[in-house]
């Protein structure tokens, strides 16, 4: 496929920043939210065609045969799925490389149509960032009736509350700035609730009956556990490492935290099919494939709103007009 727009993650900035002798991967071409257009399949594939428009997560290949991929979730694959960069090739063993760059080449069963009514560029963060809430609202059941709590309102929050808004449920967003309330509003939400306001969480005690915790620094869970419901949920999807909770805060109302990551096969094609019904995208800036390393800072210090997006479509320029064999 020829490669349009890449979405820049935490997830790049994560392995970048991760040396070799602490298990990070040397060279390193990062992307793993992405979208574009087939230029060629082989001889085998029968679901796409050369000028389809297309969309690619952060997993590339499973073993297909394990429990987790019989039941739909290859992102839980039990031999590991193959990542989109930064993981190991099943047929050569090789590393592979991910999206920033012109072409890439990938199996078809990883693939996902994508709606050609939306704008491309705002389509690539569902890859990772959408299919990273999609699954939790899913598996919680979150429709017509839901309170719905989104904690942070980033990458991952913002598309949380879009999403969960477009599902029927009644949204609250919990932030620790002020500042966003208007942007919650405009993003869906019914109320916003400042979290570093004690009064204000005190006032939202067993509010929500769900929640989507985005925030990707380490934090106390147990301020947004005491805004459950009796038997809510609480997502924990931002913040990957370790966790302090206090059982009592779990007992009580009978809670459950819980956490996602990535998606199946059936969760990319459900949500861009979904999103494509509802005209939902992320809130994107485009940046030149050349800004990389200062999109890379920014994103860094916080200093985005919502998602850098590479423009890789120059990249592709010495191979545009050349013909294109099948694939093998």
């Amino acid at each position: 496929m020829r490669v349009t727009f890449c979405g820049v993650c935490h997830s790049d900035l994560h392995a970048l920043h991760t040396p070799v002798e602490q298990g990070g991967t040397f060279p390193l071409v990062p992307g793993h939210e992405f979208v574009g257009e087939v230029v060629a399949v082989g001889a085998a594939v029968s679901g796409f065609a050369p000028g389809d428009p297309v969309a690619v997560g952060n997993i590339v290949d499973s073993c297909g045969t394990c429990r987790m991929c019989s039941a739909g979730q290859e992102n839980f694959c039990e031999e590991f799925p193959t990542l989109t960069y930064g993981g190991r090739d099943r047929l050569d063993g090789s590393i592979t490389a991910g999206a920033y760059s012109g072409r890439y080449v990938v199996r078809d069963r990883f693939v996902y149509h994508r709606p050609a009514t939306l704008q491309p560029a705002a389509v690539a963060p569902l890859l990772c960032a959408g299919v990273t809430v999609w699954e939790p609202l899913r598996a919680a059941g979150v429709g017509i009736g839901t309170r719905l709590g989104v904690a942070g309102i980033g990458g991952l929050g913002h598309l949380a509350v879009r999403l969960g808004r477009a599902l029927g449920a009644e949204v609250t967003v919990f932030t620790t700035t002020p500042a966003k309330a208007r942007d919650a509003e405009r993003l869906g939400a019914a109320h916003v609730v400042v979290s570093t306001d004690a009064d204000a969480m005190a006032a939202a005690r067993g509010s929500v009956d769900v929640i989507l915790d985005t925030v990707a620094v380490p934090h106390e869970l147990a301020p947004y556990l005491r805004a459950l419901d009796l038997d809510g949920t609480l997502f924990s999807l931002g913040h990957l490492g370790p966790v302090t909770v206090e059982t009592i805060d779990l007992l009580v109302g009978r809670k459950r935290l819980a956490s996602a990551g990535s998606g199946g096969r059936r969760s990319p094609q459900e949500l861009l099919d979904f999103c494509g019904e509802h005209g939902i995208v992320a809130d994107v800036e485009v940046v030149p494939a050349g800004e990389v390393g200062d999109a890379l800072e920014r994103l860094e210090k916080g200093d985005v709103r919502y998602r850098f997006v590479l423009d890789l479509a120059g990249l592709d320029a010495g191979l545009r007009d050349q013909a294109a064999g099948p694939v093998q």
